[in-house]
């Protein structure tokens, strides 16, 4: 489903993000354009001059188009929503638990056998071992619906089916391709 990553990704990229992406992967989805649409980042480390700090999102949605439905699903109340249902619905709390779970390990295979370590003398370890999805410590609680949805878009997720099943959210249609005038 990933596809690798060239000059002209990465310069889409910047203009989806509006700034430099940090530990790009590669692709994990393009869009039915062809444009990036979810990235997977090495997601434990953002180095900034000498600072090493944590960084526990995997997968990153890149598409305006995307991200724009999402943001207003957020202002509209729904991870509250969400984490109502999560609580009520021991089904949907165990499939919930199973993404974060799945997810973490995921996470944690990207790195690399000298970043273990680091995390290890860093005291980090712990923390990237327990933290779920996006680095949420509580996983009855949900962070944003941009990050489940990028990771649905990447393996399928329970808030991503959730989403989907009630809401259409669309990609650009033909007339209004957003990333072709990046």
């Amino acid at each position: 489903m990933g596809s690798a990553l060239d000059e002209e990704a990465l310069r889409v990229i910047r203009a989806q993000l509006g700034r430099e992406p940090h530990g790009v992967l590669g692709i994990e989805r393009r869009c039915r354009w062809g444009y990036p649409q979810v990235i997977k980042v090495y997601s434990l480390f953002m180095r900034e001059g000498s600072k090493i700090e944590p960084f526990p999102t995997l997968f990153w949605l890149t598409c305006p188009f995307l991200i724009e439905q999402l943001s207003d699903l957020e202002g509209r109340g729904y991870i509250k929503e969400l984490e109502r249902l999560i609580a009520e619905d021991g089904g949907l709390r165990e499939e919930y638990r199973r993404d974060h779970r799945d997810y973490l390990a995921e996470r944690w295979a990207t790195l690399s056998p000298e970043d273990w370590a680091l995390a290890e003398r860093l005291g980090l370890a712990r923390a990237l071992r327990e933290r779920g999805i996006g680095g949420i410590a509580d996983w009855d609680k949900v962070k944003c619906l941009h990050l489940h949805y990028a990771h649905h878009l990447a393996r399928g997720s329970a808030i991503g089916r959730w989403i989907e099943k009630h809401f259409a959210l669309e990609e650009c249609p033909a007339s209004q391709v957003r990333c072709a005038g990046l």
